[in-house]
């Protein structure tokens, strides 16, 4: 609650966004909140970004707020599996007068992600299912332009990682030694919420 009251609050259309998913939703710590969401822009306004790929919308919580900070010609591309997800996010876009800023892209993400050219992104978030993380960010690294930056979340899985047992905490632990491991990067790996892995693309 500290670090909540000592970083720049939410915009009144999030508060409500996240308190509607809180209250809709059956898993709703799913939605990246403040701290994350801060971390976001932060990012975004020291690099200048504008062009934005998102892998996991969820209810547009990340996306909302990603784009609250791109300049007008800005742009946030995010993936979501689920209708019910889409309708909820689209809805709150709507309301927004940055929501003209965001393209959803329904069904499955790696089927989105290839349609899309390489080298055109400034950015990438990827908080979507984890089984397939090592490939979103394979699939990222080439849609971003070199000095462009990924952010993977739940790269910690409550610790998880440490001992990986089940399928997802396996995967998140194969995802993060691949980066680890990956020279065109610059990365690293913070203890913010639960793990948030920040990679500068050095090489094409």
């Amino acid at each position: 609650d500290y670090c909540k009251e000592h970083s720049r609050a939410n915009s009144s259309l999030l508060v409500e966004l996240e308190k509607y998913t809180y209250e809709n939703e059956d898993v709703p710590q799913m939605i990246s909140g403040q701290l994350v969401g801060n971390f976001l822009q932060s990012i975004i306004l020291m690099i200048s970004a504008k062009q934005i790929v998102e892998v996991g919308m969820f209810t547009g919580f990340s996306a909302l707020k990603m784009a609250e900070v791109l300049p007008d010609d800005g742009s946030v591309h995010t993936c979501e599996l689920m209708d019910k997800h889409v309708k909820t996010a689209q809805s709150f876009f709507d309301k927004s007068d940055h929501g003209s800023k965001i393209t959803i892209h329904s069904g499955q993400a790696l089927q989105s992600l290839e349609q899309m050219r390489a080298g055109s992104f400034d950015m990438a978030f990827i908080d979507a299912d984890k089984i397939n993380y090592l490939d979103y960010y394979k699939r990222c690294f080439t849609l971003i332009r070199k000095g462009g930056v990924i952010i993977l979340d739940n790269m910690l899985w409550g610790g998880d990682v440490l001992n990986p047992i089940n399928d997802d905490a396996i995967a998140i632990r194969k995802t993060g030694d691949f980066i680890q491991s990956d020279h065109r990067i610059f990365n690293t790996l913070l203890p913010l919420r639960d793990g948030v892995m920040f990679c500068i693309k050095n090489e094409k």
